[in-house]
């Protein structure tokens, strides 16, 4: 058994005879520092032969440098020395069936470190084990020393950084954020007024009245009207939006009577029912008179839109209430084509739907007012209707879902309107008071007024239309 070959696995080549204390010399051409060498055309030094120490024992497996706390030393060989062989002393002896190792030392004891493990040299590619890359060599398979962590420069960044910081909520509103947590109303008051809100009372007032309002200390009219809070709160949120975004342009305003009652009669569209905001806001801000809306069932069947509605003087769309309110000397506005008009696609703009059965005109003759044609030009723009959804509609108990080309799709955003550009015309009165008695009554007279205010908003949505470059100009 003595002398039988001894084939470290794994090997190829011509087979060797290999020892205890050294690999073949097939297993020595798989050292990866050889390998390394071939490619680059790197010739090793001639091999110088080294006596070899009895007891000797080949490491199984040399820890790679920079690992398990070995430090790097310099990328330069060292000297030669007594007792300190240069790299190329691992080089076997031209013949010789025995390699030596490449450091020799004696054998060591239990518990005892070898001295030299620690002094490998870095220039040699053959200390890190078979199968194993050293993490911190670079392109060229030489090992870097990574830079040392330089604590007082982390902490100079991280104070600098920290300054910035400081700095930018310098610039932040801080006194209107502490305003919200301190006193919410006004914090909300004062942010309107930033947007382009002009309370027509100073700031101070706003809030008073708003926490007047809160508390129930206010009157309001028999219909629900509250005349101080539509003028000191609803028309100034509206007028950015109208002066400024939809650019209304009112024509025709003497036609509105300054004192006395009379009846507007208003074509209807946009989707959303924005056309009687708008136009109560322009005849106040003109006239100083309000206007009080029809609405029809669905707003006061809507919560919350109920209470906004009575508060800022709609009332419901019947025959007693538009009498009760001409009586009175107040300007009352109806839209007589209602859903119908207002959910119409965008294919069927400024064409008027049927007025009903002419509800309004018998409340005109029967209060002797006059009636007052209004034709609107821009609100058909505002949200174009493609598609209302009836059987979702249905579903849901309103008269139409709208689908624009905005919403649903883009969400709450989809329902910002459109910047049309308005014209807002008020034709000449249409007199009640010559008819005969009766006339309020009589189905022929209703008829005939009702087709004679339908044409005459027609054929001036035509003229406005044929007059205006563009529909958002």
């Amino acid at each position: 058994m003595s002398d039988a070959e001894i084939i470290q696995l794994g090997s190829h080549g011509r087979p060797g005879r290999g020892s205890r204390s050294a690999p073949s010399a097939a297993a020595r051409g798989l050292a990866p520092g050889a390998a390394q060498q071939a490619r680059r055309g790197v010739t090793p030094p001639p091999a110088e032969p080294v006596a070899e120490a009895p007891d000797t024992e080949f490491p199984p497996s040399r820890p790679a440098a920079g690992k398990q706390g070995v430090r790097p030393q310099s990328r330069k060989s060292p000297q030669k020395g007594p007792g300190k062989p240069s790299s190329a002393d691992s080089a076997p002896a031209p013949g010789s069936d025995q390699a030596p190792s490449r450091t020799t030392a004696p054998k060591e004891a239990p518990g005892q470190s070898d001295p030299t493990a620690a002094s490998v040299d870095q220039s040699d590619p053959t200390a890190a084990s078979v199968g194993q890359s050293d993490p911190t060599a670079d392109a060229t398979g030489e090992s870097q020393v990574p830079p040392a962590i330089d604590l007082g420069a982390l902490l100079s960044e991280f104070a600098s950084t920290a300054s910035l910081a400081l700095q930018a909520l310098r610039s932040a509103p801080v006194e209107q954020l502490r305003q919200f947590a301190v006193d919410p109303l006004r914090g909300v008051l004062g942010l309107a007024e930033m947007l382009g809100v002009n309370w027509q009372e100073s700031l101070e007032e706003i809030v008073e009245f708003a926490r007047s309002r809160l508390r129930g200390d206010y009157s309001i009219d028999e219909f629900g009207f509250d005349p101080e809070f539509t003028t000191k709160v609803f028309l100034p949120l509206l007028r950015p939006l109208v002066q400024n975004w939809f650019r209304v342009e009112v024509r025709g305003l003497e036609n509105i009577p300054e004192t006395g009652s009379a009846l507007l009669v208003s074509n209807h569209a946009g989707t959303m029912p924005l056309d009687g905001m708008v136009l109560h806001t322009v005849v106040f801000d003109e006239m100083a008179r309000h206007v009080r809306m029809l609405g029809a069932d669905l707003i006061f069947s809507t919560p919350y839109a109920h209470d906004l509605a009575r508060k800022t003087g709609t009332t419901l769309a019947c025959q007693e209430d538009a009498e009760r309110l001409l009586a009175s000397d107040q300007l009352v506005a109806v839209f007589p084509e209602g859903f119908k008009g207002l959910g119409k696609p965008y294919a069927d703009r400024y064409k008027l739907q049927r007025f009903g059965r002419g509800g309004f005109v018998s409340a005109a003759v029967r209060a002797q007012v006059p009636i007052i044609p209004v034709s609107i030009v821009g609100s058909e723009e505002i949200y174009p209707l493609i598609s209302g959804l009836p059987t979702l509609a249905r579903a849901l108990g309103i008269p139409y879902f709208p689908v624009t080309p905005l919403f649903p799709w883009l969400g709450a955003l989809g329902l910002i309107p459109l910047p049309s550009k308005w014209i807002i015309q008020f034709g000449e009165a249409i007199a009640t008071d010559e008819l005969p008695p009766g006339a309020a009554d009589d189905p022929m007279v209703v008829f005939n007024v009702t087709d004679q205010v339908r044409e005459t908003i027609q054929h001036t949505l035509y003229a406005l239309l044929m007059q205006r470059r563009s529909a958002f100009f």
